[in-house]
């Protein structure tokens, strides 16, 4: 089918112009009202009729009045601008998500607080950003505030303290009554899950433990913590994780420790804002409800 030639829309401006004029029934007016000159009310109007093809107004000696078309169009015009003045403020009306940038890592932790926040305050919503990165750059990442993993961010922020990383082994429940894990001398036995491409995690709390397992080296090894906890969380090996990230999995029973040992490791995640911005109060309760959330990942 071919497709039909769209009839072309009379300019906006030159409507606009009409419904003013059309309220005024004055040039004058009209111009002093749209802070234009008069002599472009009276072209815009002219275009406006040509476009159409039929006369709007009867000009007379003392102003001017509208032809029948003219009143029949005005009530139809007076709709769309009323339809356009409410789109604009029911858009205007809708609070900005908050844009907020954190890495993978705390995902686990930090999804289902966004989730209930926006259950608890629909006013602020907040649009996650996540990646591999464990810091944000201000100056050139548009984000309102960001969650940072590692050393102490310093001063060029405003950093609020959330947790601190501590490490201890974890794995499903099936696997640890299946085969007992009550020494660490039983790790021997267990495919070693690494949260990184490297063994650093396992070997500092294994230096902790006093413990040294020959198979440390022949685990498997995982770019996430996350891909590490759902691989453990399904009976496949012990995995090394942070305490601080995974109290939903360890509530629900998907994992469990069989150590308590818990090792920190000098890195912590920090809730970050610019430095000399102005804060939204909305930005300030997300910090102080993180805040509290995180208070019981601070005690362990």
């Amino acid at each position: 089918m071919a497709n039909l030639p769209m009839k072309r829309l009379p300019p906006l401006p030159a409507l606009h112009t009409f419904l003013i004029t059309a309220k005024c029934c004055n040039l004058t007016r009209a111009a002093e009202a749209m802070h234009i000159t008069q002599g472009a009310v009276s072209r815009q109007i002219s275009g406006l009729e040509a476009h159409l093809g039929y006369r709007l107004f009867n000009r007379q000696a003392r102003g001017l009045s509208l032809t029948a078309q003219g009143r029949e169009l005005l009530p139809r015009i007076e709709q769309v601008f009323s339809l356009i003045e409410g789109a604009v403020d029911q858009v205007s009306a809708r609070p900005r998500a908050l844009q907020i940038k954190a890495p993978t890592c705390i995902s686990r932790w930090l999804l289902p607080r966004l989730m209930q926040w926006q259950k608890e305050r629909p006013d602020v919503p907040v649009q996650l950003t996540t990646t591999s990165a464990h810091t944000v750059d201000f100056r050139r990442e548009d984000f309102d505030a960001a969650v940072v993993f590692g050393a102490h961010p310093g001063d060029s922020s405003h950093v609020q303290h959330l947790f601190d990383e501590q490490l201890t082994p974890v794995c499903s429940p099936s696997l640890a009554s299946g085969n007992p894990l009550s020494r660490l001398a039983d790790l021997e036995r267990h495919m070693l899950l690494h949260p990184t491409l490297d063994e650093r995690d396992w070997t500092l709390w294994l230096k902790a433990a006093g413990a040294k397992p020959g198979n440390i080296e022949q685990g498997q090894h995982f770019d996430t913590m996350d891909l590490a906890m759902t691989v453990a969380s399904q009976g496949s090996g012990v995995a090394i994780g942070d305490w601080s990230l995974i109290g939903e999995d360890l509530s629900a029973g998907r994992l469990v420790m069989p150590f308590e040992l818990k090792v920190r490791t000098g890195a912590a995640y920090y809730f970050v804002h610019p430095r000399g911005a102005s804060v939204h109060s909305r930005l300030l309760d997300l910090l102080d409800w993180l805040s509290l959330q995180a208070a019981e990942r601070r005690i362990g």
